[in-house]
């Protein structure tokens, strides 16, 4: 038999050490660390370190994301954050998964007992993920890396004719075109990493991140801050325009639809898809219908299978489809379910990924004054 996960719980709450605890020992995961703060637990995870830990944000004498920034630098390991469900620590964990760490759960303000002691909360599914994520694969450990394009990516199935740009349809002059992405864990360091290279002459980009409502709105203000390009969470009727970022919100399913000559995402709720909603399925299914090859769809790290079927409906609509690589993965789940299913074109690493987007769609970099 294997040796059980291992996980360390920092917390300044005993009573949540003592819950969190059960809930894990009961699904058979070793909590071997308990502290109540990052200081007290350095000294016990340099003796014995973990597999995973579980980490809060707000604690006394060094912060969660202080001490998430320093284990990242030093010993690059698995860190689940839980923390509270409010507008403050939405932007808090958006930090926090920024600066390394793989997933989160979140604690309500009210009836936090009751999430303490519910199997169900989350926390043991997220510790597992985490377990089997490739922290080193992060953005933050490979900075630097950048710059191969799209003659380093592999080809799967069908070659393409890289040289030329993005195949329009018959409405070019008045159709704007559009790219598709979707990921889940590991996808907010990666998402941003990409985001952060294109110019604001690239296409309209339409988004799907698995992430609870009001984090989704935190997401979209921190990419917003750190990229050249417009980001905002969706709202219903919003256009896809050059230039600008579209992220579903927690919650709702978005789909692409034409207006006219224009396209515009259209807001709903609905039943789980894939168990999630938003779902990346719902979004590339509607892209190959709407967009069809007039589109590039690009799914990224992240656990399970959402996004395959619908990048192979955007495939055979003639999208240009890509799929991130193993390597530069955090978690190979929604890739790997892509490219088995032949539904990804060209397996990318996260690196170049800017670049093949570039590439693809005909867009040239803006030139860098005083080069």
């Amino acid at each position: 038999m294997s040796a059980p996960l291992r996980v360390a719980i920092i917390d300044d709450s005993a009573v949540v050490r003592k819950h969190l605890s059960s809930v894990l020992e009961t699904a058979g995961i070793q909590v071997s660390i308990t502290a109540s703060d990052p200081l007290f637990a350095w000294p016990k995870l340099e003796a014995d370190w973990p597999d995973v830990i579980v980490l809060d944000v707000e604690m006394p004498r060094m912060d969660g994301i202080s001490f998430l920034k320093r284990l990242m630098s030093e010993h690059p390991m698995p860190v689940v954050m839980c923390s509270t469900l409010t507008e403050a620590g939405c932007e808090t964990t958006m930090q926090a998964l920024a600066a390394g760490a793989v997933s989160f759960v979140t604690k309500p303000k009210i009836g936090l007992r009751d999430f303490l002691e519910d199997p169900g909360n989350g926390l043991v599914g997220a510790v597992r993920a985490a377990a089997r994520a490739n922290v080193r694969a992060l953005p933050s450990q490979i900075a630097g890396q950048a710059g191969r394009s799209l003659s380093a990516a592999a080809p799967v199935g069908r070659p393409l004719p890289m040289s030329a740009p993005l195949a329009l349809n018959a409405m070019a002059e008045t159709t704007d075109r559009v790219i598709a992405f979707g990921s889940s864990t590991g996808g907010v360091q990666t998402i941003e990493a990409v985001l952060k290279q294109l110019p604001r002459t690239t296409p309209g980009i339409v988004l799907v991140q698995h992430m609870p409502e009001k984090f989704t709105h935190s997401f979209a203000a921190r990419l917003n801050t750190v990229t050249d390009l417009e980001v905002l969470e969706a709202k219903d009727g919003d256009r896809v325009i050059n230039g600008r970022v579209l992220v579903a919100p927690g919650g709702r399913h978005m789909q692409l639809k034409r207006s006219g000559a224009q396209y515009v995402v259209e807001v709903r709720d609905g039943p789980l898809v894939n168990h999630h909603k938003p779902s990346v399925d719902v979004l590339f299914k509607s892209v190959a219908h709407c967009a069809g090859r007039n589109a590039i769809g690009a799914i990224f790290t992240g656990m399970g299978e959402d996004g395959a079927r619908g990048l192979l409906e955007m495939r055979k609509s003639g999208a240009v489809t890509l799929a991130q690589d193993e390597a530069s993965c955090v978690v190979y789940g929604m890739p790997k379910a892509a490219a088995e299913l032949g539904a990804a074109q060209h397996v990318v690493a996260l690196q170049d990924m800017a670049d093949t987007l570039l590439q693809l769609g005909g867009v040239a970099r803006p030139p860098k004054f005083g080069a």
